[in-house]
């Protein structure tokens, strides 16, 4: 049967399987093999690429044969040339997770339940979700970079779900565990004691600190910064040095120069990676599992119940929007109490206010009642 007129056609060329379309662009005709022997695939192909042409988007069969690694390597460029810190993450997770299934596919083949696929492998090797979380963006920006090319390398763009996150951390540290573990931290050196005090009183993250120079530290006017592009929102921080930290940093900084490092070891190397020491110093402590990380919670929470005000708190802390800080500013079974006792008190206070005014209203009617004078007799 003859096609209308505009809407291509569908054949397949004498001796050969697969079936092969036409249709005209800008008036010349392309002819695309569907590489299918069914008759309804080169159908769908032709309705596609019908479709890419109605919407501006087509760019002829090349479209199809673009690799995900090629996507890939779009992906990476854009991280060096906007000079991404992650990049590190960006690599490892591709090479570990996302190449091994997606590197030898085109992004044509790459559909939702390719992804699907990838969420199931990836949980029976003991993934979490949250972990998950981190991999498939790397996804979806990919797609997203390879749409927005001139010309489009990808047609469309898959269904990639982000999963629901039930593993997030609710450790901190409590006050009467800070004065132990300050102690275990003193032990190892005066550089592990002052990053603890420093990361539990302004929450600040330990890349941020490990990279501070001495020039970023004044002890005269008692501030401490850190430089914009040097944090992980890349937004600079200034914050006023609380007594403990000041006497700390003093000893920090004592005989260095501007450029050397804040936190330095006994022989005077930058500390780069203090994991395992941290991990023995929260054992000593009897604080075992606690993560450096967790005293950004820790400070929030102590922030907070000093009455500071969440959109300052935000800035120390240097969390960008409120849903991240939200995940930190927790509020645990204590909170709770404080603030139900807090609740009992003011209702009573309320009661005997009320109380008071009530017994007040009631010997003023008296007194008015007294003090009316008696009615006049009646006319006889």
């Amino acid at each position: 049967m003859s096609r209308p007129r505009g809407t291509g056609s569908v054949f397949r060329f004498k001796g050969t399987g697969n079936w092969w379309i036409k249709y005209h662009r800008n008036g010349k005709p392309v002819r695309e093999n569907s590489h299918s022997p069914k008759v309804k695939d080169a159908e769908r192909l032709l309705k596609r690429r019908m479709g890419e042409i109605a919407a501006g988007m087509w760019t002829g069969p090349k479209i199809d044969r673009t690799m995900m690694a090629e996507l890939y390597q779009d992906l990476e460029r854009e991280y060096r040339i906007n000079g991404r810190k992650s990049i590190g993450h960006l690599k490892a997770r591709w090479k570990l997770h996302l190449e091994p299934l997606f590197g030898a596919l085109k992004a044509s083949q790459v559909t939702s339940e390719t992804v699907g696929r990838y969420i199931d492998l990836r949980q029976q090797a003991g993934a979490e979700n949250a972990t998950c979380n981190r991999e498939l963006p790397i996804l979806k920006r990919m797609f997203s970079l390879a749409r927005r090319a001139t010309p489009a390398k990808v047609a469309a763009m898959p269904y990639i779900p982000m999963l629901k996150e039930s593993n997030t951390r609710t450790g901190f540290l409590e006050s009467q565990q800070h004065d132990q573990l300050a102690a275990e931290c003193g032990k190892v050196g005066l550089w592990l004691r002052a990053l603890f005090e420093v990361g539990v009183t302004y929450g600040w993250r330990h890349e941020e600190l490990l990279g501070l120079r001495v020039r970023q530290v004044n002890i005269t006017e008692g501030v401490i910064r850190l430089e914009p592009n040097t944090t992980k929102n890349d937004e600079g921080r200034e914050v006023t040095l609380t007594l403990p930290v000041r006497e700390l940093l003093r000893e920090c900084v004592r005989g260095k120069d501007a450029d050397d490092y804040t936190f330095t070891r006994q022989d005077g190397k930058p500390v780069l990676n203090f994991r395992k020491t941290w991990t023995n110093v929260c054992e000593a402590a009897g604080c075992t599992g606690l993560l450096f990380h967790d005293l950004r919670r820790t400070a929030a929470r102590n922030l907070r119940r000093a009455g500071v005000a969440e959109g300052v708190i935000m800035k120390i802390g240097g969390w960008k929007t409120r849903s991240v800080f939200e995940r930190y500013a927790i509020v645990d079974q204590s909170d709770i109490s404080a603030g139900i006792s807090k609740l009992e008190i003011q209702q009573q206070r309320d009661h005997e206010q009320f109380g008071q005014s009530l017994g007040r209203n009631q010997a003023e009617t008296s007194a008015s009642r007294i003090a009316l004078p008696l009615p006049a007799p009646l006319p006889n």
